[in-house]
């Protein structure tokens, strides 16, 4: 605290003037100092708990969508396979799970295209006649025109293509000259024709490239037929050699027919085992909560508490995690909680893993233990693990959830402590203003009363002096 007092004797005793600029910058700091240490202290509490929360908040969404994305993973369910490429290659489709694996499949037949061969021609150059015919698929009718401008095997070719009927022409070339192959798409319904129809004007050079389904001037070198399977003694047939509804979520390639030959398709082992799962989760889980409860650690004093001590919704937070062991993913089969496979919570909230229980499982009925974790379909009553996890990530950082109501509360405080500083630079500012002119006004006072001073202390000495 500055010693005025002694100022104003100092002056008075002879020194020059009062110091008011550093005089003012010491009450003012004297001031000052006790309110801005708070406002420090609040607003370093108050960010921290901001960096905190966001941090936990962080967290909780990076477990959710790691979660989602292994059990996603199609590594983690294994992958449909066959006994036999050769004959019947299978793939996973996008969208869930296969059931009725494994299966038995017998390929008795390819679904083909219809293939058409045309006479020989010198060279695609040369004309094959002019007039029209009318191309019949199973979308319908389409008049093909050749005039002077497309007068050639390959222009035949090209005014076929571009009908867009599903049959694709094209002309081979080799050591016998040049000719029109035609070729439409497999399956029964897709048989074509390409017939001279009474309102059509083909010339008999035209003529040489018709064939009415049976017969005609070009050559049937393959039928369209469709593909014929049995999967467990069960007939299908496919317009394509491509299934994809015959297992659900299974794509089944027919490479080759092979009447009574069995192929076995089933699923191969997981990359990722199922105990693996488990044991990620756990761990990942145990890194989400030990970081939770540091974060909300009551201690004796601010420097030994979690930023987060206190705050209700970490606590439920903790409380909503903490439920997950008990929380039904199931509603039928043997297992329908992680609890029932071995996993259960801590009193500090963590999770320990009985292996030999979850081992137990698996080897009793590992297709419920995956079930339980990633059903087919995520329901109401049976959400899985990774539905479950994000229910509780929703519900807390929802539009009215406790982090989301936790953010909002920090942010407001921390705009109120904004503020407050900004007024306390207003008002130190208008304190240091009055100070300033206050002791700017003492000092010529005293200055005035040092020259009074002096005055009299001359009178004082003259008459001392006249009377000696």
């Amino acid at each position: 605290m500055p010693n005025i007092g002694g100022s104003i004797v100092s002056i008075l005793s002879g020194s020059n003037s009062i110091d008011t600029s550093e005089l003012v910058s010491q009450l003012v700091a004297a001031s000052r100092d006790p309110k801005e240490s708070v406002l420090n202290n609040r607003t370093s509490d108050n960010n921290a708990r901001i960096s905190a929360l966001a941090s936990a908040a962080s967290s909780l969404d990076t477990f959710t969508t790691a979660l989602k994305d292994v059990l996603d993973d199609s590594s983690f369910a294994g992958q449909p396979a066959s006994n036999d490429p050769t004959i019947v290659a299978v793939s996973l489709l996008p969208g869930g799970d296969p059931t009725g694996l494994p299966a038995q499949i017998e390929v008795a037949q390819l679904a083909a295209a219809q293939i058409l061969e045309s006479i020989n021609l010198a060279d695609s150059a040369q004309v094959v006649g002019q007039g029209t015919l009318t191309l019949t698929t199973a979308a319908g009718p389409q008049t093909i025109t050749i005039d002077g401008t497309n007068d050639s095997l390959s222009g035949l070719a090209q005014a076929i293509n571009d009908a867009d009927a599903g049959v694709i022409a094209t002309v081979v070339v080799d050591n016998r000259g040049a000719r029109l192959v035609l070729k439409g798409e497999t399956g029964d319904a897709n048989a074509f024709t390409l017939t001279k129809e009474a309102g059509d004007t083909a010339d008999a050079a035209l003529e040489r490239f018709t064939f009415d389904g049976t017969s005609g001037n070009m050559v049937k070198r393959q039928s369209a037929t469709d593909s014929i399977v049995f999967i467990d003694g069960v007939e299908m047939q496919n317009d394509s050699n491509e299934l994809e509804n015959a297992i659900p979520f299974v794509r089944i390639d027919l490479n080759k027919a092979a009447p009574g030959t069995l192929v076995t398709l089933g699923t191969t082992e997981p990359a990722t085992s199922t105990k693996e799962l488990v044991q990620e989760f756990v761990k990942a889980f145990n890194q989400l909560r030990s970081a939770l409860n540091t974060a909300s650690l009551s201690g004796a004093d601010a420097s030994t508490a979690g930023a987060l001590a206190g705050d209700s919704s970490i606590r439920t937070m903790k409380n909503e995690l903490s439920k997950l062991t008990t929380t039904q993913l199931a509603s039928s089969g043997p297992y329908r909680a992680l609890y029932d496979i071995g996993i259960k919570t801590n009193q500090d909230g963590t999770l320990t893993l009985d292996t030999v229980k979850l081992d137990a499982a698996i080897k009793a009925d590992p297709a419920a233990v995956v079930r339980m974790l990633k059903p087919i379909e995520s329901t109401e009553t049976d959400p899985g693990l990774a539905a479950s996890v994000q229910k509780i990530r929703d519900t807390l950082q929802g539009e009215s959830g406790p982090l989301t109501a936790s953010k909002a509360r920090y942010e407001a405080l921390q705009k109120e402590l904004n503020a407050q500083r900004v007024k306390l630079d207003e008002d130190m500012t208008a304190y240091e203003e009055r100070l300033t002119l206050v002791y700017s006004r003492m000092a010529s006072q005293l200055n005035a009363f040092k020259a009074t001073q002096s005055y009299l202390e001359q009178q004082v000495a003259i008459w001392t002096n006249k009377d000696n």
